[in-house]
């Protein structure tokens, strides 16, 4: 089974304007939009959407927070070789991995 999670996230290079984005947030400010503004990652142009990832899939101290922090919170700031983070956690899940057939599905549609 493997554990899933979607996210937002803001990178800025400066740990003050990460605390101040976050104070931002945290009184009503709109993330997303705060993400085009700031963001110096890709994913900025996209209100900061990371999309569904696997755990491990992203650098260790990013998907420690990831996996373990409140889900709908803003937590931050989270430093690491990119820069600073601010991430809101939308979801996690555990997804079962379907195990594939050793037979051709006509085959098995034949038999039942």
């Amino acid at each position: 089974m493997a554990k899933m999670a979607a996210a937002l996230h803001i990178l800025v290079k400066e740990e003050k304007l990460a605390l101040d984005l976050l104070e931002q947030i945290k009184n009503g400010g709109d993330f997303e939009k705060l993400a085009k503004k700031h963001s110096i990652c890709p994913s900025g142009k996209k209100g900061g959407h990371l999309g569904e990832f696997r755990q491990g899939q992203m650098v260790p101290a990013f998907d420690k927070v990831v996996f373990s922090c409140p889900v709908l919170e803003p937590t931050g700031p989270l430093h690491t070789q990119f820069g600073y983070h601010i991430i809101k956690v939308l979801y996690r899940k555990i997804k079962s991995r379907v195990a594939a057939t050793p037979y051709p599905a006509y085959i098995v549609c034949l038999i039942l």
